[in-house]
């Protein structure tokens, strides 16, 4: 007998091409012998772990200050870490946002990470067109899909979404620029961590705030701060919200303590004007499972008011020196093979194009990694191929590229791991010709 599933449902019965691959590599995983360039979990060693135990214990301890802390919460988020997230952002300035900006907007918590809250809008949304970059935010832009919105994914360049490009396909969408939903960029990028520029993004917000007027309504516009924290090379300028020049009320930030404190904790927040679409994501969260857990909410919150500048730091330095390294062996090892290399000032990714070497599932150079014979490490990255839209500007140089996460392993591993990349291009190269 049938099942009558929804279109998600019908959708999702089937794993994504990123969750066949990622299930099938760790199944047969060998502890301290295969790499894995391909999660995107932090590095074990930055999470602090002895102060986690403190807030733990700080939180038990002080049931007045952390009032409920072991029962049901509030779905917006608990008033003590909503407090200390405005507090941590205007101390350290992070985005340039002030008292004004912060006073004026609304900041909820997810009920379970960022990534709970991307989902939220799949649900609180209606159904259309999403523009977003190219490469693209693969698990979420397939969600999208999965939910039954359309994934317009515009190129990048060297400061982010290009302009030209959105411009452009804005023209060729014609009537059916109505249908937009909503525009989400990642701005420090997942897969190629290219930084959106402060003036890109200042500039993107123009766009859809003069589409937003054309049409009318409110198009809202998402900035994923997911890998911002982490913006580690001191040559960087330091990356300045659109939030103090929201005049239409349609931006909004997400972000998260994922990537600087712990994955584990699953806290991620949406800051931005109140009105219908915050008041709409509570009740999701609501839906969802009343709220996050208070007692992580409290912990967040004491992490956030105790040593969070110092762990931002050290956080930072340690990928800084990673991203040096890496960054060198990629030259070394692939310097040869490389039509463009992206990547290694925040966040954890380099995005690398090959000049003539196919990375895609399937290919020489993939099945030689993964396959690994002769008891060598197998070694996964996350193909282009995914990380592309497949029916966008960059479906055919996707067969060229790949991502390396140098958050996971060590500096040691991966670079053995690019070593023996350099070892599969001849066999690559040979099948190509």
């Amino acid at each position: 007998m049938n099942t009558h599933f929804s279109w998600y449902g019908a959708a999702s019965t089937q794993p994504s091409p990123v969750n066949r691959m990622m299930a099938a590599f760790t199944s047969t995983f060998r502890d301290g012998v295969d790499i894995n360039l391909g999660v995107g979990f932090v590095n074990e060693q930055t999470i602090p772990v002895t102060l986690i135990e403190r807030a733990m214990q700080a939180v038990a301890a002080d049931p007045v200050t952390y009032r409920q802390a072991f029962n049901y919460g509030s779905s917006p988020g608990t008033e003590n870490l909503i407090g200390a997230i405005r507090r941590f952002l205007l101390r350290t300035r992070l985005g340039q946002l002030d008292s004004a900006t912060l006073d004026r907007n609304r900041l909820i918590i997810g009920p379970c990470g960022a990534t709970s809250l991307l989902d939220g809008l799949t649900s609180v949304l209606k159904q259309g067109i999403v523009i977003t970059s190219d490469p693209m935010y693969y698990i979420y832009a397939d969600s999208l899909e999965r939910n039954g919105f359309e994934v317009l994914a515009v190129p990048e360049d060297a400061e982010g979404i290009s302009l030209e490009a959105l411009e452009r396909k804005l023209h060729e969408l014609g009537d059916r620029a109505g249908e937009i939903s909503f525009f989400y960029v990642v701005t420090v990028n997942n897969p190629s961590c290219t930084i959106l520029s402060n003036a890109r993004r200042r500039a993107l917000y123009d766009i859809v705030a003069r589409l937003s007027r054309r049409q009318a309504r409110r198009i809202p516009i998402f900035f994923d701060l997911a890998y911002e924290w982490l913006l580690h090379d001191p040559q960087a300028q330091p990356l300045t919200s659109v939030l103090p020049h929201d005049g239409l009320g349609i931006a909004y930030e997400i972000g998260t303590l994922s990537k600087v404190i712990a994955p584990a904790l699953r806290i991620g927040y949406l800051l931005g004007p109140d009105g219908p679409l915050v008041q709409a994501m509570v009740q999701k969260t609501s839906d969802t499972g009343f709220s996050a857990p208070p007692f992580v909410q409290e912990m967040a919150a004491y992490l956030l008011d105790h040593g969070i500048e110092e762990q931002l730091r050290a956080v930072n330095a340690g990928y800084r020196e990673k991203a040096l390294a890496v960054r060198a062996g990629i030259e070394q090892h692939l310097g040869p093979f490389l039509a463009d290399c992206r990547g290694g000032s925040a966040g954890f990714y380099f995005y690398l194009t090959m000049r003539d070497v196919e990375t895609r599932p399937g290919s020489a150079f993939f099945q030689a990694l993964v396959e690994a014979p002769g008891g060598r490490p197998r070694i996964i990255y996350i193909p282009g191929e995914y990380c592309v839209h497949p029916r966008g500007d960059l479906s055919n140089v996707g067969r060229r590229q790949l991502r390396l996460s140098y958050g996971f392993e060590g500096t040691e591993a991966i670079l053995r791991a690019l070593a023996l990349m350099r070892e599969a291009i001849p066999r690559a190269s040979a099948t190509l010709a």
